[in-house]
């Protein structure tokens, strides 16, 4: 497994990173031991970045990292965590919280959750339109400096938020969706991080599974996001899928899979960027890890733009009552 820094200020990670919100209810139904198995694995083939949510499972994916890594070496995982999205108890999303004392008071609980004594990564999961950005920044900076956070980091928001963001504290990485079908952050997002040396993980490098060559219309269930999903549904999805064949007779071309090639292209989009793949089962994650092999030359790369051109892709990227609180897509 090879490694590259985090931006310029991060630290060293693996080139792929294993996003673990799968593994406790949002897809539907998970597997507790086919999970840890899976982390497991991860950690054994070199992934050293797992990423999660402290409201992943209300709390569920955190305790599920933190058993997963009895026994490891604490010191070679980088924890990347996400707080601030509010839920209830039927799991309806409530809003978002960045004041400087929720941001103490999370913390808390999530390295009581996770067993640990610090988190490498800590990021608020969106922007709270209440709280100044540099508020919530400087909550984090300070425990930075009490030694319970390594590094800062940020999610969905656009580039003033993130100029604003880094005026306050070096930022390591925006988290934040990139795949073949979700291109928005090119323009200004992309360019904004780059020019002050923050690095991006890509999140849904594969669509929730819509572009990994294994997706069937209707397979989403009662409990799964997806069902909710714009680019899942009738009228919708049918187009999306027409996508995924025709990258499938590129990958076929090149001896891989489709899921391979399309992370292999996120991969290809910069060496600051570092896919994080959403697998919840040992055997798709040796697939995902496979795309490391895959190397994408230009015809390659024009092949696959002719396949999947940039917003080809049928329906939005969230339900429209998500991206109303979504600071980054005022920039896509």
């Amino acid at each position: 497994m090879q490694k590259v820094s985090l931006g310029k200020f991060g630290p060293e990670v693996s080139v792929i990173g294993l996003g673990c919100m799968g593994m406790s209810g949002m897809y539907g139904p998970s597997d507790r031991a086919e999970s840890i198995a899976t982390i497991h694995a991860a950690l054994d083939a070199g992934v050293t970045l797992l990423d999660t949510g402290d409201f992943y499972g209300m709390g569920h994916n955190e305790m599920l990292i933190g058993e997963a890594l009895k026994g490891r070496d604490r010191d070679q995982v980088q924890l990347s965590v996400k707080f601030g999205a509010l839920r209830d108890a039927a799991g309806v999303w409530v809003g978002y919280d960045g004041r400087p004392k929720a941001v103490r008071n999370f913390l808390a609980y999530t390295l009581q959750r996770l067993g640990v004594d610090y988190i490498d990564i800590y990021r608020p999961a969106r922007l709270d339109p209440d709280v100044p950005i540099e508020d919530t920044v400087g909550a984090i900076a300070d425990l930075v400096k009490a030694g319970y956070i390594r590094h800062i980091g940020l999610s969905e928001v656009g580039p003033e938020t993130i100029r604003r963001a880094a005026a306050v504290h070096p930022i390591v990485d925006l988290q934040i969706e990139y795949s073949l079908i979700s291109r928005g952050i090119e323009a200004e997002i992309l360019p904004t991080c780059r020019e002050l040396g923050i690095g991006i993980t890509a999140y849904g490098v594969l669509s929730r599974g819509l572009i990994s060559g294994h997706w069937q219309k209707g397979a989403a269930k009662g409990g799964d996001f997806r069902a909710m999903s714009p680019r899942f549904q009738e009228g919708n999805v049918e187009q999306n899928l027409a996508l995924v064949e025709a990258l499938r007779r590129v990958a076929d071309a090149k001896g891989v899979t489709v899921a391979q090639i399309a992370i292999a292209w996120v991969a290809a989009q910069g060496d600051d960027i570092v896919p994080l793949v959403g697998a919840r089962r040992r055997d798709r994650l040796v697939e995902a890890l496979g795309s490391q092999a895959v190397r994408l030359d230009a015809d390659d790369l024009a092949a696959i733009e002719r396949a999947v051109p940039k917003d080809a892709a049928a329906g939005a990227r969230y339900p429209e009552a998500q991206l109303a609180h979504m600071d980054s897509e005022r920039h896509a």
